[in-house]
């Protein structure tokens, strides 16, 4: 094992490089991480927006078959009205009485009031229609412009995985190369610190103040990293001190 080696050093600062630059890649490797975690995130975001594009023009023209719809009933019951109109006609001219006359007259009368009420309803509904037409090429061209959209960014979306997966696979192994390079005592702390502190292990010493937590070591602590010995952690959070040089 390389550690006793490492440990008893007369000099630990080419010890402390080698961290820091784990330390440069392993910070790219999260970083490359969480970029991939967001892929899916970014992926569902382009796809819902093409979904709602397609939604606003299946919406708009759901409403113009619903006008549609409500014309042709409108059309059917003025048909039913105007046969009857027909009917009561034949009546009329069948009768030899005049009150019946006069109230089939009537009958005639209220269907006619009543299909030129729907007439109006339909011309109503002609108009809107009418106006719909626009409105559904309006949302066809902006679902036209978002397929095109969202699919260059999906087509980069990919593009960008495979090159940061790419790169992920190389620092990886560049890693692995540095890492074995270290004593596997210093590399275990090193990685413990990593993972808990979230953003860095190693961390320089200014002015007697670990620039991890911001906190002033104790004067005993600062002779010792900069002495360069040993490896010294930071009494408050325990971080990897070292001595900008």
């Amino acid at each position: 094992m390389r550690r006793d080696s490492a440990l008893i050093s007369k000099n630990m600062q080419p010890v402390l490089e080698q961290l820091l630059v784990l330390q440069n890649r392993d910070q790219k490797i999260r970083t490359i991480e969480r970029e991939l975690k967001m892929a899916p995130v970014e992926k569902k975001e382009f796809e819902e927006r093409l979904a709602s594009a397609h939604a606003a023009v299946e919406a708009i023209k759901h409403k113009g078959r619903e006008i549609e719809v409500a014309r042709k009933s409108l059309e059917l019951d003025a048909h039913v009205r105007r046969d009857s109109i027909a009917k009561l006609k034949t009546q009329q001219f069948q009768t030899r009485k005049n009150e019946e006359f006069a109230a089939l007259g009537n009958e005639v009368k209220r269907y006619e009031a009543e299909v030129q009420g729907i007439e109006d309803k339909e011309l109503e509904l002609m108009d809107e229609t009418e106006k719909l037409k626009p409105q559904i090429a309006e949302h066809e061209k902006h679902l036209a412009g978002q397929k095109t959209q969202v699919a260059e960014q999906l087509g980069d979306l990919k593009a960008k995985i495979q090159a940061i997966e790419a790169e992920l696979q190389r620092l990886t192994a560049e890693r692995a190369t540095l890492a074995a390079q270290i004593d596997e005592e210093v590399v275990e702390r090193y990685e413990r610190l990593f993972a808990s502190k979230g953003d860095a292990a190693v961390v320089p010493i200014e002015h007697e103040v670990c620039m991890g937590c911001h906190m002033k070591v104790t004067t005993q602590t600062a002779v010792r990293v900069k002495g360069r010995k040993e490896i010294v952690g930071c009494e408050q959070c325990g971080r990897i001190l070292y001595l900008e040089v």
